[in-house]
């Protein structure tokens, strides 16, 4: 699929949620909707950045600008967070879940869960969930996930999702959630067929991010020295999510994989359909969501 400008695309107050506004792809994707005329929520964790970037945010919006705090790697922290989301917006057009983190070691969640999993994958899970019934109610209505071409560095292991009983790696851990990430959007878009809500996942490209950027003194050095000047600005990358929030080439495009603006089929694990049929039930019971409670 060809790149359509979507420079002339006006959003028109239209609700559009980002998680992990403040910095690298999920402000520059921010940027691009408020630049035109979204109704722009941004959900970051930490309060100083996320005020600092919406003040920068402010600056070239054409439509209201909001802010919710919010820690993503908690399941009571989400379901606080869906519950202000619906208290205050009567309609959500797009949900960018792009809120991701990468630790070269294993951390732990508040929930006991391997951290990288949670909040790559599990977060994204309970958000869309608790926000689905609001989002089909705003139809036609988008859910872009932010994915990675980093899934082909790894496999889904679903009796050891969190890394308990296996050695650690950083990046293997990253692609088992991105794997969960796109078989999650693929079962999703089946499951919201005829509703007018699309959902696909994304890889923004190789660019510059702040992924891996809490690793410590030599993985820094690493990342910002050598990995980060072989990278792209991450303006490109907010540009291409832009598109898929706002181009109207992809009104009916559902449960693909984009390669930025390419569509393209993903690799081994992530193309597992049984397998993505078998993670859904497993996602319920991780963050504790029932389907009596929100039926998909």
């Amino acid at each position: 699929m060809k790149k359509h400008h979507t420079t002339d695309v006006q959003m028109n107050g239209r609700v559009c949620i980002v998680t992990g506004a403040n910095s690298g792809i999920g402000y520059e994707t921010s940027i691009q909707l408020a630049k035109h005329g979204a109704h722009l929520v941004m959900v970051c964790r930490n309060k100083q950045k996320g005020e600092d970037a919406k003040a920068a945010i402010d600056r070239v919006a054409k439509g209201k600008v909001d802010l919710i705090l919010a820690d993503l790697s908690s399941i009571d922290e989400i379901r606080r967070l869906a519950k202000v989301i619906l208290d205050r917006y009567k309609k959500i057009h797009v949900l960018i879940n792009n809120a991701g983190v990468q630790y070269n070691t294993r951390r732990t969640s508040v929930d006991g869960y391997e951290i990288t999993f949670a909040v790559n994958y599990l977060a994204l899970f309970l958000l869309t969930r608790l926000l689905l019934d609001r989002i089909k109610a705003s139809a036609p209505a988008r859910i872009i996930n932010i994915a990675s071409k980093a899934h082909r560095f790894g496999g889904l292991d679903l009796n050891d999702l969190q890394w308990e009983n296996r050695r650690y790696s950083g990046m293997k851990t990253y692609a088992a959630a991105k794997i969960a990430n796109i078989l999650f959007t693929k079962d999703l878009s089946e499951r919201l067929e005829g509703t007018g809500v699309t959902v696909n996942a994304v890889h923004p490209g190789e660019v510059l991010g702040n992924a891996g950027m809490e690793n410590g003194p030599v993985s820094l050095f690493i990342r910002k020295h050598i990995i980060n000047r072989m990278l792209k600005p991450t303006r490109i990358a907010g540009e291409a999510v832009f598109y898929h929030a706002a181009s109207p080439e992809l009104e009916k495009v559902t449960g693909e994989y984009f390669n930025m603006t390419r569509l393209e089929r993903p690799w081994g694990n992530a193309n597992n359909r049984p397998l993505g049929r078998i993670l859904w039930p497993l996602s319920e019971a991780l963050t504790g969501i029932s389907p009596k409670e929100n039926p998909v």
